[in-house]
């Protein structure tokens, strides 16, 4: 349905070309509109501002990726003393705990649109607006921590992501990787990664 609630048809005009809107917007701000929007048992209200969210979220994760890149944090960077954490390495990491496990029981529950939305609010307001702010901050002697930390988290949360958004968190994973996403082989994709197991 469109904004009103009328059903979309081409009698009336008010259809959502999806190739239009690849063209415009990319696959990915395609699908993760769709998945969000779906809840069981609703109508699915759809307008081209939703899918201008769903660029602007990728938009988001380049962003974070090259922030993360930038200060030479890799998922391979180790979390040497965990005792040491800051209070915002050790909140950011226990609010991706919480995370896996809210997505992991949604997608069991098959949830998808609770899983999709859960994702984007760790990623664009725990990740992305509050704890790559606070990183900046870290003192000197806590700064590889916090690369640790930070590669760790996105490189995760994009394994969180991927079956939503399987194309952008395919390229920004493999940049994490260190590797030209044009010339990964299958075996190297995220698609074979492990599914992010929650610690307790």
């Amino acid at each position: 349905r469109d904004l009103t609630g009328k059903k979309m048809s081409k009698s009336l005009g008010n259809i959502i070309d999806p190739l239009e809107i690849i063209n415009q917007y990319g696959t990915d701000a395609l699908r993760y509109p769709l998945v969000t929007a779906t809840a069981i048992g609703q109508d699915v209200f759809l307008s081209e501002e939703r899918f201008a969210a769903g660029r602007n979220f990728a938009n988001k994760l380049w962003n974070a990726t090259r922030f993360v890149l930038a200060h030479g944090s890799t998922p391979q960077s180790e979390i040497r003393d965990p005792q040491s954490l800051s209070i915002p390495d050790r909140w950011i990491l226990s609010r991706l705990q919480r995370t896996i496990e809210q997505v992991t029981d949604a997608l069991d529950g098959m949830l998808f649109n609770e899983a999709a939305s859960t994702v984007y609010d760790f990623l664009w307001h725990d990740f992305c607006d509050w704890y790559l702010e606070a990183s900046k901050a870290a003192p000197a002697d806590q700064r590889a921590q916090t690369q640790a930390v930070l590669g760790y988290t996105l490189e995760t949360s994009l394994r969180l992501l991927h079956p939503v958004m399987p194309y952008v968190t395919e390229i920004l994973w493999q940049h994490l990787q260190g590797r030209d996403p044009a010339t990964v082989s299958p075996e190297t994709s995220i698609m074979r990664a492990a599914w992010p197991r929650q610690d307790r």
